[in-house]
């Protein structure tokens, strides 16, 4: 965050108890040197938002997670986010992430669903 504005980014994700991964693939990009790892160094306190859409409003749903992020590089600690990341995107096991991995603890889970059901 720069300035105290949010730095907003989409980005593919697996989750797995309170941790959520993320991490830099082989899509485009300008840089290596990406806003969003330098921003998790100066602060690491994120928030990260799914949500779910259909014609059927009665189907809608959000979650939010708030947390802890971390940027690891170290292979040992990035070999489970990306197996993980590959059974969620098959892109990934063609074209397999190189990293960094973002580790975020989830502190907070917050959400709503249109049916009502709780958490999403």
């Amino acid at each position: 965050m720069s300035g105290g504005t949010p730095h907003v980014v989409p980005f593919t994700f697996a989750v797995e108890g309170d941790l959520v991964y993320t991490a830099v693939d082989a899509k485009p990009k300008s840089t290596t040197n990406l806003k969003r790892l330098s921003n998790i160094r100066d602060n690491p306190r994120v928030a990260v938002l799914a949500d779910h859409y259909e014609d059927d409003w009665s189907a809608l749903w959000w979650v939010r997670a708030d947390g802890r992020a971390s940027v690891v590089s170290e292979a040992e600690a990035m070999a489970r986010p990306f197996r993980l990341l590959a059974e969620r995107y098959p892109q990934y096991v063609a074209s397999p992430p190189a990293g960094p991995v973002i580790v975020i603890q989830v502190d907070r889970w917050t959400g709503w669903s249109a049916s009502g059901t709780g958490r999403a």
